[in-house]
Order: structure tokens, then C-alpha cells, then sequence
């Protein structure tokens, strides 16, 4: 499922979503998490992007969380709640465990659902002017398990618990200070930037960012439930490549790099 309301592209290696609903602050209603699903598997099977980056239209936010227009269709019933955050649930696993390299990049309001959807990406990156919240405790919404996990394990209990406790939104600094983001740049540089640090990723060895990003996935898992198997066979893969030859010449020839993924 397409719709106009989710943008998708690729350039230089680089695969490009964006939220499409600026007159509602890129709100997300079921049409646009199924279009979402739609553009990441494309963007997983393609051989040729290697990073995918999330933004949202109009300068002024990333996500802002549920459309709430729609909760009257969407969800107004008990099992309409339970359909939607069975939906959601879905999209933010599917992109937690993509096997390519995600980053947010945020330029205003990143609320709610948004903020759910960022944490789920392996990196953020916004502009100074941008502001975080989780308002769930304004509203009487529940959050299951692995999303308030997530907030945990980037933001810290302490810092977690005042985040959803309050509901107080954070600037960019404070957000910057506590690991939600990884990176702080002026709006008027951060498509430039974003766009080059996708491009570094994108440039590097792509057997290598496969493994790195899987044993990292198996890392949070519960210890009983890892895959070493798996990340030693990842690690082997790099090694027996000719990548690995291609980056010891390059090193020794000083060049950059010209890796294959083979």
C-alpha cells in the first residue's frame, strides 16, 4: 500500500522516508504505518541502498504520534485499540530490527508515537530547535512493554521515569544529554549533514554494518534468547570476503575504499 501522505527515495546509496502530513504535524494514521511497511520492505530488498533515513515534511516535526482525527474510526472500540497498537507494535519491531542502518532526522516536535518511531532507529539526529515528549500520562494512553524498554535503555531509568512521569517535553540540549540523540546541528545544516553522515555509513563496509547492527540487536535481547551463533558467523563472513581484502589494499595504497558487500 502506497499514499501520498508517505514520500519515498533513494540517491547515492541512501533510501528516504518521509511523513507527509505537515497540517497535522506529520500525525500517522493506520493508511500511513501500512504505506511505512510497504516503503521498508522495498527499501530492505534492494541490494543497492544501504541506509535508510526517517524525516517528516514541513520544518516542523518529525512525527507528532496518532493522528487523533482518526481515533473515532480507528480507535474508538477496545478491539480497534487493540488492532491499531497491534499495527504499531509491528511497524516499530520491523524497524528495529531492519538489517540496515536507520537514522532519525528530527526538525521540530518528535511526540507520542513519534518519539516511539525515532527510538526504534539506530540513530538520531535533530536541530537545535526541536523538542521531545511523551504525553501518554495526559491522555490515560498505555505503552506496552518494549516500547517504554526502549526509553530505558537509551535514556536511563531516572531519565525515563521523569520523561513519562511528567510528560514534560525536553529541548534539544537536554535531549542530547541523555543519549536520545546522537547528534545536535543548527536547521539550516541538518539535511546537509544528515545526508553526508548517511553517505560515510553508506561508504563503509556493508559486511561489516550488517554484522555490527545484527550482534548489536542480539546484544539487547535477553541473554537466553541470543543468537551467538549467528554473530560469530557474521564476524567470519567479513573476514572471508573480498571486502576485507579491497580495505587492507586500499589502507596500504592509501585510497578510499571501493566495497562491493561480497
Amino acid at each position: 500500500m502506497t499514499t501520498e501522505k508517505m514520500l519515498s527515495k533513494s540517491e547515492n546509496g541512501v533510501g528516504y522516508i518521509t511523513f507527509n502530513n505537515p497540517e497535522k504535524h506529520n500525525a500517522v494514521s493506520i493508511e500511513m504505518w501500512d504505506a511505512l511497511v510497504t516503503i521498508l520492505n522495498d527499501f530492505k530488498n534492494n541490494k543497492d541502498i544501504r541506509v535508510i533515513v526517517l524525516n517528516g515534511a514541513g520544518g516542523k516535526s518529525f512525527v507528532s504520534g496518532a493522528d487523533i482525527s482518526k481515533f473515532d474510526k480507528e480507535r474508538s472500540s477496545k478491539e480497534a485499540v487493540l488492532n491499531y497498537n497491534k499495527k504499531t507494535q509491528m511497524v516499530y519491531e520491523l524497524l528495529e530490527t531492519f538489517p540496515k542502518p536507520t537514522i532519525a532526522m528530527i526538525n521540530g516536535y518528535c511526540i507520542g508515537g513519534g518519539l516511539n518511531l525515532a527510538v526504534c532507529c539506530d540513530i538520531r539526529i535533530c536541530s537545535q530547535k526541536s523538542k521531545f515528549a511523551m504525553p501518554a500520562a495526559k491522555l490515560s494512553l498505555g505503552y506496552p512493554f518494549s516500547s517504554i524498554k526502549r526509553l530505558f535503555d537509551i535514556m536511563g531509568p531516572g531519565m525515563a521515569k521523569h520523561f513519562m512521569f511528567t510528560a514534560d517535553r525536553i529541548n534539544a540540549d537536554e535531549a542530547l544529554t541523555c543519549g536520545l540523540v546522537q547528534k545536535l546541528v543548527p536547521e539550516d545544516t541538518l539535511e546537509t549533514f544528515v545526508k553526508e553522515y548517511a553517505l560515510t555509513i553508506s561508504k563503509n563496509a556493508p559486511l561489516t554494518i550488517r554484522a555490527m547492527k545484527q550482534i548489536g540487536i542480539e546484544i539487547l535481547k535477553n541473554p537466553d534468547d541470543r543468537n551467538l551463533v549467528l554473530c560469530e558467523e557474521l564476524a567470519s563472513v567479513c573476514f572471508d570476503s573480498e571486502d576485507y581484502k579491497e580495505g587492507r589494499n586500499a589502507f596500504m595504497e592509501k585510497r578510499p575504499a571501493n566495497f562491493k558487500g561480497v
